[in-house]
């Protein structure tokens, strides 16, 4: 009696506790409708289960996290839970960060894209690495709902997908508008996003909010974006996008665990890598939205054991690389990884790696957002394999080497510093430091722009203004000749006949086993040695 008397007070305090999700602000319980919706975004072809870093009491801890095949698993499970309620919708930069990726140029995610029933998807700014054509043809394959409503073809002014999408459910009419980012042809190569036009959000925005809510009656509106987290929370206080219930967001990779309020919109973003899923519920009652729960559920492969067909398709798609890409360069005895804003050991380990080779004063990357911690086990070390390359380093450009001049590298790094730590959300660009070797860096990002940098050393000399130095970094194709990682007019520019990962090859190979860490090369004296992104105003923590 008494086992049947507290399953019985156990069933009450479920449901008590399901229904008080959606309490109003008097605290009483609403009744009314609920519509999931599910986001993945920035999964970067990680297709199986891998190592994730998570933050854990200040400190940095490694578990298994993702894979597709367990995504399904868990994705199946609410669906079951709401089967006529349930909407499926991707942010983008699916189908570029792994060598099969590549070598197949986003071939192989169409028939998973159809077995995972996405509702809705939008490009990323990864979208467009194989060309325009590739983009449209590997999209249009998923036979699914594919929008983005400020990119047209260049020739003719026509959208590339549909601008907006609209569905029903359960009597609700609920509307999704897409948005890339419009500075993919500064960020990534020029040359990926030839033939397309991109446009400001704002260009159109208002337009089709008034479209959506007005002649398309929708009751319930989304913007699904990629441009980055400072841009959608400057987005959601704008007041253009008044009507919008949510923005879906994506790019900056954050995993953003309880909504961040704006004027006129909440914003979210489900983390990277297929490691989590975004799961908002929403309450609706006479076709308006009365209340939400969120919830960023971490994909963890002991609670979401892989779908068995899934699974099939994953391997499959995997297999023709598989003996390629299980190839191995060299090892490493220390945890290598990325996701902080400042420093980070992988990218430590490029940029030395490419100091070496080329012979130049100092060596730079842009910081690539690619790659999942590689973990020593054991046996103290770990196999850094043909895979891992891809995945640190999803473009292989050859190496440009260029002169440029003291006052010029410090004009340089307060610029990019400000792209990283701007007070104005708007001038905010990718997120992360540029990342280099034989160069040192102290500054204070709270300064203003222009007064940051307290320090840089070159080669362990103050840096002389006057002075030229040799900078080496890689060539994105369909920039001007004399741009190195966005620093202009530099001298005497070269093209060497080697590759990023042609020397990453070697040095391995030179190297045998590497211990890349954190030493210090770049230092924000006001944020400590373990930052992660940094958004004032906000009470967003990255863990």
């Amino acid at each position: 009696m008494r086992k049947k008397i507290l399953m019985f007070a156990c069933l009450i305090f479920f449901f008590i506790g399901c229904e008080s999700d959606f309490m109003d602000h008097n605290g009483n319980n609403q009744e009314g409708e609920v519509i999931t919706i599910l986001q993945t975004g920035d999964i970067h072809s990680y297709l199986d289960s891998h190592p994730e870093l998570f933050v854990s009491n200040n400190s940095i801890v490694f578990r298994k996290a993702g894979g597709l095949a367990n995504i399904k698993t868990l994705i199946d499970k609410i669906r079951n839970n709401n089967p006529n309620g349930t909407l499926l919708v991707d942010g983008g930069d699916l189908i570029q960060g792994s060598g099969e990726s590549v070598h197949s140029k986003g071939k192989i995610f169409p028939p998973l894209i159809r077995e995972m029933k996405y509702d809705v998807l939008i490009p990323g700014n990864w979208e467009v690495v194989y060309g325009k054509q590739a983009m449209i043809d590997v999209m249009s394959d998923y036979k699914t709902n594919v929008i983005a409503a400020n990119m047209f073809h260049k020739e003719n002014n026509n959208f590339i997908f549909p601008p907006y999408w609209i569905t029903e459910k359960k009597g609700i009419k609920i509307g999704f508008i897409g948005y890339n980012d419009p500075e993919i042809p500064i960020r990534q190569n020029p040359a990926f996003s030839e033939g397309i036009k991109f446009t400001e959000i704002e260009s159109n925005l208002k337009e089709l909010i008034t479209e959506l809510k007005e002649n398309k009656k929708v009751d319930v509106l989304f913007l699904v974006t990629h441009i980055g987290i400072s841009k959608q929370v400057l987005l959601s206080n704008n007041p253009a996008v008044e009507g919008v219930d949510f923005i879906l967001g994506n790019d900056t990779h954050e995993r953003i665990r309880k909504p961040i309020q704006g004027k006129y919109a909440n914003v979210i973003e489900p983390g990277a890598f297929g490691s989590f899923v975004g799961k908002l519920d929403l309450k609706i009652k006479e076709n308006k939205m009365i209340g939400y729960n969120y919830d960023l559920i971490e994909v963890n492969p002991s609670k979401y054991p892989p779908n068995q067909k899934m699974q099939y398709l994953v391997d499959q798609a995997k297999a023709p690389y598989r003996q390629e890409m299980q190839q191995v360069l060299g090892y490493t005895s220390t945890p290598i990884y990325r996701y902080l804003v400042v420093e980070n050991p992988m990218d430590n380990m490029i940029t030395d790696a490419l100091l070496w080779k080329s012979g130049a004063d100092f060596s730079v990357s842009n910081g690539f957002r690619f790659g999942v911690p590689i973990i020593p086990d054991q046996t103290g070390k770990k196999a850094i394999t043909k895979e891992d390359l891809w995945r640190m380093l999803p473009v292989d450009e050859r190496i440009k080497i260029g002169e440029v001049t003291g006052q010029q590298i410090k004009d340089w790094l307060e610029k990019e510093i400000n792209n990283v730590f701007s007070k104005d959300l708007s001038k905010r660009f990718g997120g992360w430091l540029v990342r280099f070797s034989g160069m040192t860096l102290k500054f204070d990002s709270s300064k203003e722009t222009g007064n940051r940098i307290l320090k840089i050393t070159i080669k362990g000399k103050p840096l002389d203004l006057n002075a030229t130095y040799k900078m080496a970094t890689f060539n994105r194709t369909g920039e001007p000749m004399n741009v190195l990682c966005r620093l202009s007019n530099a001298k005497n520019v070269v093209i060497k006949d080697y590759t990023l990962h042609d020397t990453m090859e070697e040095y391995l190979q030179a190297n045998g086993t590497v211990s890349p860490k954190l030493d210090g090369r770049s230092i924000a004296v006001d944020l400590g040695t373990n930052a992660f992104s940094q958004l004032s105003g906000t009470d967003y923590v990255f863990r």
